[in-house]
Protein backbone atom coordinates (compact mmCIF):
# COMPACT_ATOMS: atom_id res chain seq x y z
CA UNK A 1 0.00 0.00 0.00
CA UNK A 2 2.84 2.42 0.86
CA UNK A 3 4.48 1.70 -2.47
CA UNK A 4 1.22 2.42 -4.30
CA UNK A 5 0.89 5.72 -2.39
CA UNK A 6 4.48 6.65 -3.25
CA UNK A 7 3.87 5.85 -6.90
CA UNK A 8 0.65 7.90 -6.95
CA UNK A 9 2.37 10.92 -5.36
CA UNK A 10 5.30 10.66 -7.76
CA UNK A 11 2.91 10.36 -10.72
CA UNK A 12 1.02 13.51 -9.74
CA UNK A 13 4.26 15.49 -9.32
CA UNK A 14 5.68 14.30 -12.66
CA UNK A 15 2.38 15.11 -14.39
CA UNK A 16 2.76 18.71 -13.18
CA UNK A 17 6.05 18.75 -15.10
CA UNK A 18 4.29 17.57 -18.26
CA UNK A 19 1.86 20.48 -17.93
CA UNK A 20 4.76 22.89 -17.28
CA UNK A 21 6.85 22.07 -20.34
CA UNK A 22 3.79 22.01 -22.60
CA UNK A 23 2.80 25.45 -21.32
CA UNK A 24 6.30 26.93 -21.67
CA UNK A 25 6.91 25.45 -25.13
CA UNK A 26 3.82 27.09 -26.62
CA UNK A 27 4.28 30.30 -24.61
CA UNK A 28 7.70 30.77 -26.17
CA UNK A 29 6.10 30.11 -29.58
CA UNK A 30 4.05 33.26 -28.88
CA UNK A 31 7.33 35.17 -28.97
CA UNK A 32 7.84 34.37 -32.66
CA UNK A 33 5.44 36.99 -34.13
CA UNK A 34 6.69 39.53 -31.57
CA UNK A 35 10.35 38.90 -32.44
CA UNK A 36 9.51 39.10 -36.13
CA UNK A 37 8.06 42.58 -35.62
CA UNK A 38 10.70 43.81 -33.17
CA UNK A 39 13.67 42.75 -35.30
CA UNK A 40 11.85 43.06 -38.66
CA UNK A 41 12.77 39.49 -39.51
CA UNK A 42 11.98 37.48 -42.60
CA UNK A 43 9.83 34.37 -42.17
CA UNK A 44 12.98 32.28 -42.57
CA UNK A 45 14.73 34.16 -39.76
CA UNK A 46 11.66 33.89 -37.53
CA UNK A 47 11.58 30.16 -38.28
CA UNK A 48 15.02 29.82 -36.72
CA UNK A 49 13.28 29.91 -33.34
CA UNK A 50 11.55 26.60 -34.09
CA UNK A 51 14.78 25.24 -35.56
CA UNK A 52 16.58 26.06 -32.29
CA UNK A 53 13.92 24.05 -30.45
CA UNK A 54 14.09 20.90 -32.58
CA UNK A 55 17.88 20.91 -32.95
CA UNK A 56 18.11 20.87 -29.14
CA UNK A 57 16.18 17.59 -29.13
CA UNK A 58 18.58 16.18 -31.71
CA UNK A 59 21.72 17.28 -29.85
CA UNK A 60 20.72 16.74 -26.20
CA UNK A 61 18.58 13.59 -26.21
CA UNK A 62 21.24 10.88 -26.50
CA UNK A 63 23.69 12.55 -24.05
CA UNK A 64 20.76 13.10 -21.66
CA UNK A 65 19.78 9.43 -21.87
CA UNK A 66 23.35 8.37 -21.10
CA UNK A 67 23.63 10.86 -18.22
CA UNK A 68 20.29 9.74 -16.84
CA UNK A 69 21.44 6.13 -16.81
CA UNK A 70 24.31 7.23 -14.53
CA UNK A 71 22.57 9.70 -12.17
CA UNK A 72 18.97 8.42 -12.09
CA UNK A 73 15.55 9.92 -12.83
CA UNK A 74 15.36 12.35 -9.91
CA UNK A 75 18.68 14.08 -10.56
CA UNK A 76 17.90 14.11 -14.26
CA UNK A 77 14.62 15.92 -13.61
CA UNK A 78 16.36 18.47 -11.38
CA UNK A 79 19.03 19.05 -14.05
CA UNK A 80 16.33 19.57 -16.68
CA UNK A 81 14.47 22.07 -14.50
CA UNK A 82 17.64 24.06 -13.68
CA UNK A 83 18.55 24.21 -17.38
CA UNK A 84 15.04 25.43 -18.21
CA UNK A 85 15.29 28.15 -15.55
CA UNK A 86 18.63 29.32 -17.00
CA UNK A 87 17.01 29.46 -20.46
CA UNK A 88 14.17 31.63 -19.12
CA UNK A 89 16.65 33.96 -17.38
CA UNK A 90 18.54 34.45 -20.67
CA UNK A 91 15.46 36.20 -22.05
CA UNK A 92 16.18 39.05 -19.62
CA UNK A 93 19.45 40.28 -21.21
CA UNK A 94 18.08 39.36 -24.65
CA UNK A 95 15.15 41.74 -24.13
CA UNK A 96 17.34 44.43 -22.54
CA UNK A 97 19.90 44.52 -25.34
CA UNK A 98 17.42 43.65 -28.13
CA UNK A 99 19.78 41.05 -29.63
CA UNK A 100 18.04 38.31 -31.64
CA UNK A 101 20.92 35.84 -31.21
CA UNK A 102 20.46 36.11 -27.41
CA UNK A 103 16.84 35.07 -27.83
CA UNK A 104 17.92 32.08 -29.92
CA UNK A 105 20.45 31.12 -27.23
CA UNK A 106 17.78 31.43 -24.53
CA UNK A 107 15.33 29.34 -26.53
CA UNK A 108 17.98 26.73 -27.33
CA UNK A 109 18.92 26.47 -23.63
CA UNK A 110 15.27 26.28 -22.59
CA UNK A 111 14.62 23.59 -25.21
CA UNK A 112 17.69 21.69 -23.95
CA UNK A 113 16.21 21.68 -20.45
CA UNK A 114 12.84 20.49 -21.77
CA UNK A 115 14.65 17.74 -23.69
CA UNK A 116 16.42 16.51 -20.56
CA UNK A 117 13.12 16.65 -18.69
CA UNK A 118 11.35 14.66 -21.41
CA UNK A 119 14.09 12.03 -21.53
CA UNK A 120 13.74 11.64 -17.74
CA UNK A 121 9.99 12.03 -17.23
CA UNK A 122 8.57 9.85 -20.03
CA UNK A 123 10.26 6.59 -18.96
CA UNK A 124 9.80 7.45 -15.27
CA UNK A 125 6.02 7.56 -15.74
CA UNK A 126 6.20 4.25 -17.59
CA UNK A 127 7.81 2.49 -14.60
CA UNK A 128 5.56 3.98 -11.89
CA UNK A 129 3.46 0.83 -11.66
CA UNK A 130 2.75 -2.27 -13.70
CA UNK A 131 4.16 -2.35 -17.22
CA UNK A 132 0.71 -3.24 -18.61
CA UNK A 133 -0.53 0.19 -17.46
CA UNK A 134 2.44 2.17 -18.80
CA UNK A 135 0.68 3.42 -21.95
CA UNK A 136 -2.38 4.50 -19.95
CA UNK A 137 -0.26 6.46 -17.44
CA UNK A 138 1.78 8.20 -20.12
CA UNK A 139 -1.35 9.08 -22.11
CA UNK A 140 -2.81 10.69 -19.00
CA UNK A 141 0.37 12.68 -18.27
CA UNK A 142 0.58 13.73 -21.92
CA UNK A 143 -3.06 14.90 -21.70
CA UNK A 144 -2.02 17.45 -19.08
CA UNK A 145 0.87 18.41 -21.35
CA UNK A 146 -1.75 19.16 -24.02
CA UNK A 147 -3.76 21.13 -21.46
CA UNK A 148 -0.69 23.32 -20.92
CA UNK A 149 -0.37 23.88 -24.67
CA UNK A 150 -4.06 24.88 -24.82
CA UNK A 151 -3.77 27.47 -22.04
CA UNK A 152 -0.45 29.02 -23.12
CA UNK A 153 -1.74 30.87 -26.24
CA UNK A 154 -4.19 32.82 -24.07
CA UNK A 155 -1.41 33.83 -21.66
CA UNK A 156 0.86 34.68 -24.60
CA UNK A 157 -1.83 36.86 -26.17
CA UNK A 158 -2.32 38.75 -22.89
CA UNK A 159 1.33 39.30 -21.95
CA UNK A 160 3.45 38.95 -25.11
CA UNK A 161 1.19 40.08 -27.94
CA UNK A 162 -1.07 42.66 -26.32
CA UNK A 163 0.80 45.82 -27.38
CA UNK A 164 1.66 47.30 -30.76
CA UNK A 165 5.23 46.90 -32.02
CA UNK A 166 6.82 49.88 -33.78
CA UNK A 167 9.08 49.35 -36.78
CA UNK A 168 12.48 51.00 -37.15
CA UNK A 169 11.08 53.89 -39.17
CA UNK A 170 8.45 54.69 -36.54
CA UNK A 171 11.06 54.48 -33.77
CA UNK A 172 13.32 56.92 -35.64
CA UNK A 173 10.65 59.62 -35.34
CA UNK A 174 10.62 59.33 -31.52
CA UNK A 175 12.74 61.56 -29.31
CA UNK A 176 15.64 59.96 -27.44
CA UNK A 177 13.64 59.94 -24.20
CA UNK A 178 10.62 58.41 -25.97
CA UNK A 179 12.83 55.75 -27.55
CA UNK A 180 14.30 54.79 -24.19
CA UNK A 181 10.82 54.60 -22.65
CA UNK A 182 9.60 52.47 -25.57
CA UNK A 183 12.58 50.10 -25.40
CA UNK A 184 12.15 49.76 -21.64
CA UNK A 185 8.45 48.93 -21.98
CA UNK A 186 9.24 46.43 -24.76
CA UNK A 187 11.88 44.68 -22.65
CA UNK A 188 9.61 44.54 -19.61
CA UNK A 189 6.80 42.94 -21.62
CA UNK A 190 9.07 39.96 -22.31
CA UNK A 191 11.14 39.93 -19.13
CA UNK A 192 8.35 39.93 -16.57
CA UNK A 193 6.54 36.71 -17.56
CA UNK A 194 9.79 34.78 -18.03
CA UNK A 195 11.21 35.97 -14.71
CA UNK A 196 8.07 34.64 -13.01
CA UNK A 197 8.40 31.34 -14.89
CA UNK A 198 12.11 31.07 -13.96
CA UNK A 199 11.23 31.68 -10.30
CA UNK A 200 8.50 29.02 -10.40
CA UNK A 201 10.84 26.50 -12.01
CA UNK A 202 13.52 27.33 -9.43
CA UNK A 203 11.10 26.63 -6.57
CA UNK A 204 9.99 23.42 -8.28
CA UNK A 205 13.60 22.22 -8.66
CA UNK A 206 14.23 22.90 -4.96
CA UNK A 207 11.11 20.95 -4.15
CA UNK A 208 12.46 17.99 -6.11
CA UNK A 209 15.73 18.15 -4.17
CA UNK A 210 13.84 17.39 -0.95
CA UNK A 211 11.16 15.11 -2.40
CA UNK A 212 11.57 11.41 -1.83
CA UNK A 213 10.81 9.73 -5.15
CA UNK A 214 10.88 5.97 -5.67
CA UNK A 215 14.27 4.87 -7.04
CA UNK A 216 13.32 2.71 -9.99
CA UNK A 217 16.56 2.32 -11.88
CA UNK A 218 19.92 0.73 -11.34
CA UNK A 219 22.99 1.85 -13.27
CA UNK A 220 22.67 0.59 -16.83
CA UNK A 221 25.62 -0.77 -18.79
CA UNK A 222 27.86 1.73 -20.60
CA UNK A 223 27.31 -0.24 -23.78
CA UNK A 224 23.57 0.38 -23.53
CA UNK A 225 23.30 2.26 -26.81
CA UNK A 226 25.12 -0.48 -28.70
CA UNK A 227 22.71 -3.02 -27.23
CA UNK A 228 19.70 -0.88 -28.16
CA UNK A 229 20.86 -0.28 -31.72
CA UNK A 230 20.78 -4.06 -32.21
CA UNK A 231 17.19 -4.20 -30.94
CA UNK A 232 14.88 -4.17 -33.98
CA UNK A 233 11.77 -3.02 -32.09
CA UNK A 234 13.64 -0.06 -30.56
CA UNK A 235 14.74 1.09 -34.02
CA UNK A 236 11.18 0.65 -35.33
CA UNK A 237 9.91 2.76 -32.42
CA UNK A 238 12.45 5.52 -33.08
CA UNK A 239 11.32 5.69 -36.72
CA UNK A 240 7.71 5.74 -35.51
CA UNK A 241 8.30 8.77 -33.25
CA UNK A 242 10.19 10.54 -36.07
CA UNK A 243 7.34 10.08 -38.56
CA UNK A 244 4.54 10.76 -36.07
CA UNK A 245 5.99 14.07 -34.81
CA UNK A 246 6.80 15.08 -38.38
CA UNK A 247 3.24 14.38 -39.58
CA UNK A 248 1.61 16.09 -36.59
CA UNK A 249 3.71 19.24 -36.94
CA UNK A 250 3.28 19.29 -40.73
CA UNK A 251 -0.50 19.28 -40.43
CA UNK A 252 -0.51 21.94 -37.69
CA UNK A 253 1.92 24.15 -39.61
CA UNK A 254 0.05 24.12 -42.93
CA UNK A 255 -3.61 24.00 -41.87
CA UNK A 256 -4.24 27.72 -42.39
CA UNK A 257 -2.59 27.68 -45.84
CA UNK A 258 -4.49 24.51 -46.76
CA UNK A 259 -7.82 26.10 -45.80
CA UNK A 260 -7.00 29.32 -47.67
CA UNK A 261 -6.02 27.28 -50.73
CA UNK A 262 -9.53 25.77 -50.71
CA UNK A 263 -11.04 29.26 -50.22
CA UNK A 264 -12.76 28.03 -47.07
CA UNK A 265 -13.13 31.54 -45.63
CA UNK A 266 -15.78 32.28 -48.25
CA UNK A 267 -17.56 29.00 -47.48
CA UNK A 268 -17.51 29.69 -43.74
CA UNK A 269 -18.83 33.22 -44.24
CA UNK A 270 -21.91 31.75 -45.93
CA UNK A 271 -22.66 29.48 -42.96
CA UNK A 272 -25.57 30.86 -40.84
CA UNK A 273 -24.08 29.41 -37.64
CA UNK A 274 -20.75 31.20 -38.15
CA UNK A 275 -22.54 34.43 -39.02
CA UNK A 276 -24.51 34.28 -35.77
CA UNK A 277 -21.40 33.47 -33.72
CA UNK A 278 -19.55 36.41 -35.28
CA UNK A 279 -22.36 38.87 -34.67
CA UNK A 280 -23.29 37.76 -31.14
CA UNK A 281 -19.88 36.97 -29.64
CA UNK A 282 -17.53 39.18 -31.64
CA UNK A 283 -20.07 41.93 -32.41
CA UNK A 284 -18.63 42.09 -35.90
CA UNK A 285 -19.88 41.33 -39.39
CA UNK A 286 -18.14 38.14 -40.49
CA UNK A 287 -17.65 39.58 -43.97
CA UNK A 288 -15.31 42.15 -42.43
CA UNK A 289 -13.08 39.61 -40.68
CA UNK A 290 -9.78 38.72 -42.38
CA UNK A 291 -9.74 35.35 -44.17
CA UNK A 292 -6.68 34.16 -42.23
CA UNK A 293 -8.39 34.97 -38.91
CA UNK A 294 -11.50 33.05 -39.94
CA UNK A 295 -9.80 29.83 -40.99
CA UNK A 296 -7.07 30.18 -38.34
CA UNK A 297 -9.66 30.12 -35.57
CA UNK A 298 -10.53 26.54 -36.52
CA UNK A 299 -6.98 25.27 -35.92
CA UNK A 300 -7.80 25.17 -32.19
CA UNK A 301 -9.99 22.11 -32.92
CA UNK A 302 -6.93 20.21 -34.20
CA UNK A 303 -4.90 20.73 -31.01
CA UNK A 304 -7.90 20.45 -28.70
CA UNK A 305 -8.73 17.10 -30.30
CA UNK A 306 -5.28 15.86 -29.30
CA UNK A 307 -5.90 16.90 -25.69
CA UNK A 308 -9.34 15.26 -25.51
CA UNK A 309 -8.04 12.14 -27.21
CA UNK A 310 -5.25 11.70 -24.67
CA UNK A 311 -7.71 11.69 -21.77
CA UNK A 312 -9.77 9.18 -23.74
CA UNK A 313 -6.62 7.23 -24.63
CA UNK A 314 -5.64 6.95 -20.96
CA UNK A 315 -8.82 4.91 -20.46
CA UNK A 316 -8.73 2.95 -23.72
CA UNK A 317 -5.12 1.79 -23.32
CA UNK A 318 -6.02 0.60 -19.84
CA UNK A 319 -8.81 -1.71 -20.99
CA UNK A 320 -7.60 -2.56 -24.51
CA UNK A 321 -4.17 -3.60 -25.74
CA UNK A 322 -2.19 -0.36 -26.37
CA UNK A 323 -0.85 -1.83 -29.63
CA UNK A 324 -4.44 -2.41 -30.81
CA UNK A 325 -5.46 1.14 -29.87
CA UNK A 326 -2.43 2.54 -31.71
CA UNK A 327 -3.22 0.52 -34.84
CA UNK A 328 -6.88 1.57 -34.89
CA UNK A 329 -6.11 5.26 -34.25
CA UNK A 330 -3.49 5.26 -37.03
CA UNK A 331 -6.01 3.75 -39.43
CA UNK A 332 -8.48 6.44 -38.34
CA UNK A 333 -5.95 9.17 -39.19
CA UNK A 334 -5.36 7.62 -42.64
CA UNK A 335 -9.12 7.45 -43.28
CA UNK A 336 -9.65 11.11 -42.37
CA UNK A 337 -6.68 12.26 -44.49
CA UNK A 338 -8.05 10.26 -47.42
CA UNK A 339 -11.46 11.92 -47.01
CA UNK A 340 -9.88 15.38 -46.88
CA UNK A 341 -7.75 14.58 -49.92
CA UNK A 342 -10.79 13.55 -51.96
CA UNK A 343 -13.26 16.21 -50.86
CA UNK A 344 -13.70 19.98 -50.72
CA UNK A 345 -15.25 22.59 -48.46
CA UNK A 346 -16.25 21.89 -44.87
CA UNK A 347 -15.93 18.13 -45.32
CA UNK A 348 -12.26 18.49 -46.22
CA UNK A 349 -11.75 20.91 -43.32
CA UNK A 350 -13.41 18.90 -40.55
CA UNK A 351 -11.87 15.61 -41.68
CA UNK A 352 -8.29 16.89 -41.43
CA UNK A 353 -9.04 18.69 -38.14
CA UNK A 354 -10.29 15.34 -36.82
CA UNK A 355 -6.81 13.87 -37.32
CA UNK A 356 -5.82 15.70 -34.13
CA UNK A 357 -8.07 13.40 -32.11
CA UNK A 358 -6.42 10.30 -33.60
CA UNK A 359 -2.93 11.77 -33.16
CA UNK A 360 -3.51 11.93 -29.43
CA UNK A 361 -2.41 8.45 -28.33
CA UNK A 362 0.42 7.99 -30.80
CA UNK A 363 3.41 9.59 -29.07
CA UNK A 364 2.85 8.13 -25.57
CA UNK A 365 1.80 4.73 -26.91
CA UNK A 366 4.71 4.36 -29.36
CA UNK A 367 7.00 5.50 -26.54
CA UNK A 368 5.80 2.99 -23.96
CA UNK A 369 5.54 0.10 -26.44
CA UNK A 370 9.15 0.73 -27.44
CA UNK A 371 10.35 0.87 -23.82
CA UNK A 372 8.53 -2.28 -22.76
CA UNK A 373 10.83 -5.00 -21.51
CA UNK A 374 14.00 -2.89 -21.65
CA UNK A 375 14.49 -2.64 -17.88
CA UNK A 376 17.42 -0.40 -16.89
CA UNK A 377 18.08 0.48 -20.53
CA UNK A 378 14.91 2.60 -20.59
CA UNK A 379 16.68 5.95 -19.97
CA UNK A 380 18.99 5.44 -22.95
CA UNK A 381 16.12 4.19 -25.12
CA UNK A 382 14.21 7.31 -24.06
CA UNK A 383 17.14 9.39 -25.31
CA UNK A 384 16.94 7.76 -28.73
CA UNK A 385 13.16 8.24 -28.88
CA UNK A 386 13.37 11.92 -27.87
CA UNK A 387 16.10 12.50 -30.45
CA UNK A 388 13.60 11.28 -33.06
CA UNK A 389 11.40 14.30 -32.27
CA UNK A 390 13.66 16.08 -34.78
CA UNK A 391 11.18 14.67 -37.31
CA UNK A 392 9.24 17.87 -36.62
CA UNK A 393 12.04 19.78 -38.36
CA UNK A 394 12.32 17.39 -41.33
CA UNK A 395 8.86 16.24 -42.47
CA UNK A 396 7.11 19.69 -42.57
CA UNK A 397 9.62 21.23 -45.04
CA UNK A 398 9.38 18.06 -47.15
CA UNK A 399 5.59 18.35 -47.13
CA UNK A 400 5.91 22.00 -48.14
CA UNK A 401 8.25 21.09 -51.00
CA UNK A 402 5.84 18.45 -52.33
CA UNK A 403 2.97 20.95 -52.00
CA UNK A 404 4.91 23.42 -54.16
CA UNK A 405 5.20 20.73 -56.83
CA UNK A 406 1.77 19.05 -56.85
CA UNK A 407 -0.49 20.96 -54.44
CA UNK A 408 -1.84 20.37 -50.92
CA UNK A 409 -4.14 17.47 -51.77
CA UNK A 410 -1.55 15.22 -53.38
CA UNK A 411 1.05 16.15 -50.75
CA UNK A 412 -1.20 14.52 -48.13
CA UNK A 413 0.04 11.19 -49.50
CA UNK A 414 3.31 11.83 -47.64
CA UNK A 415 1.41 12.06 -44.34
CA UNK A 416 -0.63 8.96 -45.18
CA UNK A 417 2.66 7.10 -45.64
CA UNK A 418 3.81 8.34 -42.21
CA UNK A 419 0.66 7.08 -40.51
CA UNK A 420 0.84 3.89 -42.57
CA UNK A 421 4.18 3.13 -40.95
CA UNK A 422 2.62 3.62 -37.50
CA UNK A 423 -0.10 1.12 -38.45
CA UNK A 424 2.71 -1.30 -39.31
CA UNK A 425 4.47 -0.63 -35.99
CA UNK A 426 1.27 -1.11 -33.98
CA UNK A 427 0.42 -4.30 -35.84
CA UNK A 428 3.96 -5.60 -35.33
CA UNK A 429 3.70 -5.08 -31.56
CA UNK A 430 0.23 -6.56 -31.53
CA UNK A 431 1.41 -9.60 -33.42
CA UNK A 432 4.24 -10.27 -30.97
CA UNK A 433 1.72 -9.90 -28.11
CA UNK A 434 3.86 -7.37 -26.16
CA UNK A 435 1.71 -5.72 -23.47
CA UNK A 436 -1.35 -7.59 -24.78
CA UNK A 437 -3.86 -8.51 -22.14
CA UNK A 438 -4.76 -12.20 -21.91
Amino acid sequence: MDQKRDYRTAFIIITVLFFLWGFITVLVDSLIPRLKDVFELSYFQAGLVQFAFFIAYFLFSVPAGYLLSRIGYKKGIILGLVTMAVGCLLFYPAASYRVFSFFLLGYFTLAGGITILQVAANPYVSVLGKETGAASRLNLSQAFNSLGTAIAPVVGALFLLSDTIKNSEEISFLSEAEQQAYFSAEANAVQQPFLWIAAFIGVLSLLFVFLKLPKLIQESPKSGYFILLKNKMVLLGVIGIFLYVGAEVAIGSYLVNYFLDMNLAATIRETPLMRNISERLLHQDITQIDAKAIVGSFVVFYWSGAMIGRFLGAYLTKVISPARVLTLFSLGAILLLSISMNSEGLTAMWSILGVGLFNSVMFPTIFTLTLSGLGDLKPQASGLLCMAIVGGAVVPPLYGFITDQVGFKWALILLIVCYGYIVFFGYKKLKTSILERP
